[in-house]
């Protein structure tokens, strides 16, 4: 039985009272139904150690149900420019109904509550998640869900014919996101989907897919039909067996490389990319405002304890930047950074002995040096699964990092924590530094030299920075044409529909017509 959260009319948790001793249950969804498992899985609350969530897995005997959920939507969708387009205005109103409920405070905290208990990070950090996903609702209230499916028209060849260019769904698809944005990368990527006539099966990562659920709950509560989502709790083994068994037409996939390029393969190029988390900054040599661009560079470093996939990972200091006290005003400000506060926190992916052990690498390359960090969290009861690091920042002259493979695969391996790589150039290095960033083989965001570059969502200018994907822009990767966006009206129209070209000829046939000869 579902209880429901006394507060909230959707909830049926309350965030703050979640603990080892009053553990929350995390449910699947398939064909209309809440579901259990005989398989639960218990997630370690990040800051104590508590087992404080119990999600309740599908296994590999159990994923029938979700293959055939998919299979029963249509190549054409749930809706399309000809079918059901009243569905573009029931979006609409949903959206609108969810922004409503995203700006009240309690239902904002709420959120901004739960995604720090299983993605730790200061509040203002969650609330900003909170606030981007509800401001992105708000840019598809009333008519704007249809406007993404707008057409259009050619003259053609005769009269009475005519081109039109259609965004067509895909029909039935997958979406796949990682833990560090519990609530922005998989609401704003469903939604999308929902908008342009699909049916979405979501997996979001089980150690945070409690948020998930909670707006999936939401979400019904604002009328989203319950046949037209299915959200499943499983590891990536059965997850694999999903997508291989149901085939659906399109996956949307944010997370590493590696199962990136795993899944490109299984599904045969029907996929999306929004991975790699190895992002740099450049900072030429125009020196101003040295106390605002040493913010700017410590919250793209160790915001989030540096899990956003845009962090910032490298540095490209020009000489005449080195000459100045942006280092010492970077650890400086990485020393402010607390556990209390959260503005450092646990790090989910790697365990304290590999992000120490990747440092001791780089200290081996020659001319290489710690600028600050490389300890350990003290007077924490972090769980040793997960990682507890003060903000880091190691030096390699550039030379080095390009002398040979071995070096530069070293430097720019991604370590999705609070730790970033800063180098120096001279006036005349700059082809070094291009050559660098040519030899990366992800582009997601960057602050940096435009013209020879390739990254999706670049910063350029005095307050250019690497982090940072409100609902107003663009936010994904360039140079693959796997490529996938999120939150702008040309990255769901890129992701989530593809193009049909109806070509109308009507006629008239030419007065006094007779049959050709064979051509």
């Amino acid at each position: 039985m579902t209880v429901l959260n006394h507060s909230l009319p959707f909830a049926t948790v309350d965030a703050e009272e979640i603990s080892g001793t009053h553990p929350a249950e995390v449910q699947s969804f398939v064909q209309g139904k809440w579901i259990g498992s005989s398989n639960y899985n218990t997630f370690l609350d990040p800051l104590n150690g508590e087992p404080f969530i119990k999600v309740a897995e599908v296994e590999e005997s159990g994923v029938q149900p979700f293959v055939e959920s998919l299979s029963q939507c249509p190549k054409h969708g749930l809706h399309n420019p000809f079918k059901s387009p009243e569905r573009y205005l029931l979006y609409g109103d949903i959206s609108t109904k969810a922004a409503h409920m995203l700006a009240l405070p309690k239902v904002s905290d709420f959120f901004t509550r739960l995604i720090q208990r299983v993605a730790p990070k200061s509040y203002q950090q969650a609330a900003g998640e909170v606030f981007v996903t509800r401001k992105f609702l708000e840019n598809f209230c009333g008519d704007q869900v249809r406007f993404l499916a707008r057409s259009f028209a050619v003259p053609g060849n005769h009269l009475g014919q005519q081109s039109h260019g259609y965004r067509w769904p895909y029909g039935p698809v997958t979406i796949v996101t990682p833990f560090n944005f519990p609530l922005e990368i998989p609401l704003l990527q469903l939604m999308g989907a929902l908008y342009m006539g699909n049916k979405p099966l979501l997996k979001v990562d089980s150690k945070v897919s409690i948020v998930m659920e909670q707006m999936m709950r939401l979400l019904h509560y604002c009328g989203l039909p319950v046949e037209d989502v299915d959200f499943i709790n499983s590891d990536g083994k059965t997850m694999n067996k999903i997508l291989l068994e149901a085939n659906p037409r399109m996956t949307l996939f944010t997370g590493s490389s590696r199962v990136a390029e795993k899944l490109a393969l299984d599904l045969k190029g029907r996929i999306r990319l929004e991975d790699a988390g190895f992002d740099w900054k450049v900072l030429g040599p125009d020196v101003h405002e040295v106390d605002y661009v040493a913010w700017v560079c410590d919250q793209d470093a160790y915001a989030c304890s540096g899990q956003k996939c845009s962090a910032q990972s490298m540095l490209f200091m020009h000489e005449n930047w080195a000459k100045t006290s942006l280092v010492s005003k970077l650890k400086d400000l990485a020393g402010r950074r607390k556990l209390e506060d959260l503005t450092i926190g646990p790090v989910l992916t790697f365990t304290t002995e590999a992000m120490l052990e990747h440092m001791e690498n780089l200290l081996q390359i020659q001319g290489s040096k710690l600028l600050f960090g490389g300890k350990r969290l003290k007077n924490h009861s972090i769980p040793s699964v997960y990682g507890a690091l003060e903000p880091t920042a190691v030096y390699v002259p550039i030379e080095e990092i390009l002398k040979d493979s071995k070096n530069y695969e070293l430097v720019t391996k991604e370590i999705f924590g609070p730790f970033q790589i800063v180098t120096e150039y001279k006036k005349d290095q700059l082809p070094l530094v291009l050559d660098a960033l040519e030899r990366m083989h992800a582009h997601l965001t960057a602050a940096e030299v435009i013209g020879n570059s390739v990254n999706g969502t670049t910063y350029a200018g005095l307050r250019g920075r690497t982090t940072g994907a409100p609902q107003n822009h663009w936010f994904g990767p360039a140079g693959d044409p796997r490529g996938a966006g999120i939150g702008t009206p040309e990255a769901i129209k890129l992701v989530w529909s593809c193009h049909r070209e109806i070509i109308y000829d009507y006629g008239p046939i030419p007065h006094g017509w007779e049959l050709p000869p064979s051509t």
